[in-house]
């Protein structure tokens, strides 16, 4: 469900908030991030990347000469998943929580602060957000 600029999937003990581009539709989004938000408040951010999306970077950085002209691809939170789409990308969030690898694919935010009021401190949109990768 849209939440303003947030689309919203809520689990069992979870939700996933994804801030996908306001032109892109959902099912052909190839990078975006996202943010994983348990029931007892801990919070795992990643920056997702289809392989297309991947490559056309890295393609693009031969030109540029970032990343050794595009010879690598790296971030903290960074996770490459094969297909577009924020149902694919639910499908990969849900496999990550389910084994628990989502501890070693995703960055720990810590948990969200009751104290703070909606509407006041910081915003979700104001968490560290994408790394070089969707800079450039």
């Amino acid at each position: 469900m849209w939440d303003g600029p947030f689309y919203r999937v809520r689990r069992n003990g979870y939700e996933i908030s994804f801030l996908p581009d306001a032109d892109e539709g959902l099912d052909e989004v190839s990078s975006l991030d996202l943010w994983v938000t348990f029931a007892d408040g801990e919070r795992w951010s990643a920056t997702v990347f289809t392989l297309d999306e991947a490559r056309r970077l890295m393609d693009r950085w031969q030109d540029t000469e970032e990343c050794l002209g595009g010879r690598y691809f790296f971030g903290w939170d960074d996770l490459i998943v094969r297909d577009p789409g924020i149902e694919a990308m639910t499908r990969v969030i849900d496999d990550l929580v389910r084994s628990g690898s989502y501890t070693s694919a995703m960055r720990p935010l810590g948990p969200e602060d009751d104290d703070e009021e909606e509407g006041e401190g910081q915003d979700e949109a104001e968490v560290e957000g994408p790394g070089d990768a969707t800079d450039a």
